[in-house]
């Protein structure tokens, strides 16, 4: 069952890429986003780079993708992607988000959501207190564009 909810996810990935239709690159580079370290009362996620490519027939975009995996009762700072198109499916466990405007959705093991470009991602959270839970997060970014900007501090 799970193989068959990954398989699902990475198939919409790859539809995703096709659809969109990939900046120029000969050659994959792997994605070198930097784990999250947020101090909080809240444990945060941590990013776990998967492959960033540019994309060969879109001049400027690059293809991103990440595991994101958030401890048990773990929050993201709030945030942006910037001009990113951001696709998530939950690997594991339940998420509860929230995008500005928007009422807040729970997903679990096997459901997906896409965040338009600019998008503000005013809650991300691990609903357990005792599992963790993992996403597979994929960005089609601006060529060198920051994949996450946290809400600055006030």
């Amino acid at each position: 069952m799970t193989r068959m909810r990954i398989a699902g996810g990475l198939l919409a990935v790859a539809t995703l890429t096709a659809a969109t239709a990939c900046t120029a690159s000969d050659q994959p580079a792997h994605a070198k986003t930097p784990t999250a370290a947020v101090t909080s009362k809240h444990p945060t996620e941590t990013l776990k780079p998967l492959l960033q490519q540019a994309l060969p027939n879109v001049k400027g975009k690059t293809f991103t993708s990440v595991i994101v995996d958030f401890p048990p009762n773990a929050h993201a700072t709030p945030h942006r992607h910037g001009k990113a198109f951001v696709y998530a499916y939950v690997l594991e466990g339940t998420m509860r988000s929230k995008l500005a405007g928007k009422p807040v959705h729970t997903y679990r093991q096997g459901e997906n959501w896409v965040e338009r470009p600019g998008a503000h991602h005013v809650l991300t959270e691990n609903t357990s207190r005792t599992e963790r839970a993992k996403l597979l997060v994929v960005y089609v970014s601006n060529t060198g564009d920051k994949l996450k900007v946290d809400d600055p501090r006030s």
